[in-house]
């Protein structure tokens, strides 16, 4: 079997989405298509908009054959722990032989000889990169502005670029025989807060919602029926609660947390100024800050994710299409367990044992947050064939 995968959020599912399915699956003549998707929490340090559960169905019912969790450790980690992760569990499907993801630059030799390049930085870029940072940008700019001139500027700098250039260079340093296949973004662009006609971003969407605006001109109608009423979330009331209860050497051990954020954090939480406005600058992005304090809510330390991306994991199935059985024998063909029944995680030990327990804190954290984590049914029926002009 040959299965082109995804790796996604859907945060929430749109059409945008639709469409990258669709051509995933043409353009790769794959049997199956696999979406390696995030839990609970995401990448941005935020509560999805909706639990996991519904987010799975969504995808299935869109045309996707499985959904397997991301676990949490990468989900809520920077771009590279996130790349890295995402791609050891896909490399441990020998049936997976493609990666598809959105991007602003769908040039495939252009991701690849930026990794190549970013995977061997020479020593000038290195020292360029600190003294860019140490004069006060982010590290990303940093990055961006120290390769200037040898790498695609919008590789560097467009979202989805340099998620999908992570993904690249994770592949490569894993000597992964998996094929990437960038397909080019439609419509708003990944931090574009506008609505569009159809293809609105995400952000947008989101943004939309929390306004109590119309979006279903933007999404497949399985989706819009399924929309919360509002996005309000007590969030932050636990991340400072977890501030208060952990000592700034805890916090400290975070990944991404350097330079004395700790005691940052600390003061920040004593005041009734949200984290991110407190905190954000030049230096420190929101989404930095935000990751951080999910994190040590989450407990998850930097030591952790370390060590999760050597240790043997699992596959832990979210969703998949009641007639697609084949796929889950497929996974069954993989390096690690696959976790679809219950009580198929109590052959978990060691460092798979600890990762999958963030997983269930999470689930638990998500439920206090909504008044409940979701429902789980693995097989789920497609509704795509039903669905028109996406």
């Amino acid at each position: 079997m040959k299965i082109c995968a995804i790796i996604c959020e859907y945060n929430p599912f749109h059409n945008g989405h639709f469409y990258q399915l669709r051509q995933a699956r043409e353009r790769s003549g794959a049997e199956a298509v696999l979406c390696l998707m995030s839990g609970n929490f995401v990448q941005r340090g935020e509560s999805a908009v909706m639990d996991k559960y519904t987010r799975a169905r969504h995808a299935i019912e869109a045309g996707a054959d499985i959904v397997v969790e991301l676990p949490t450790v990468f989900a809520t980690s920077n771009a590279e722990l996130f790349a890295k992760g995402a791609i050891r569990l896909l490399s441990s499907i020998p049936a997976v032989t493609d990666l598809c993801f959105g991007a602003e630059n769908a040039n495939k030799t252009a991701f690849l000889l930026a990794a190549r390049a970013l995977n061997d930085e020479p020593k000038e870029v290195s020292e360029k990169i600190k003294e860019l940072a140490s004069s006060g940008a982010s590290y990303a700019k940093a990055r961006a502005q120290a390769w200037a001139g040898f790498i695609p500027f919008d590789l560097l700098c467009s979202p989805n670029n340099i998620l999908g250039l992570e993904y690249t260079r994770a592949l490569l340093a894993q000597n992964s025989d998996i094929q990437i296949l960038p397909i080019e973004r439609i419509g708003g662009g990944y931090n574009d807060g506008a609505l569009q006609e159809n293809y609105s971003s995400a952000t947008a969407i989101r943004t939309a919602i929390s306004k109590g605006e119309s979006v279903c001109g933007n999404l497949p109608d399985f989706v819009a029926n399924d929309l919360p009423p509002a996005l309000e979330t007590k969030l932050e009331i636990l991340e400072k609660y977890a501030i208060f209860s952990s000592t700034a050497k805890e916090i400290s051990r975070v990944c991404d947390c350097t330079e004395g954020l700790e005691n940052a954090l600390k003061k920040a939480a004593a005041t009734n100024e949200t984290l991110v406005n407190a905190l954000t600058s030049a230096r420190y992005t929101s989404s930095r800050i935000r990751r951080i304090a999910l994190q040590n809510l989450l407990k998850i330390d930097e030591s952790l994710i370390r060590e999760s991306l050597s240790a043997p994991l699992y596959l832990r199935v979210l969703a998949v299409k009641k007639e697609r059985t084949d796929v889950l024998s497929a996974l069954g063909e993989a390096a690690f367990p696959m976790i679809a029944r219950a009580h198929d995680e109590d052959t978990l030990t060691g460092v798979a044992k600890r990762c999958y327990e963030r997983d269930i804190f999470a689930e638990k954290v998500y439920g206090l947050l909504y008044g409940g984590a979701g429902e789980r049914n693995i097989f789920v029926n497609d509704k795509n064939k039903n669905e028109k002009n996406h």
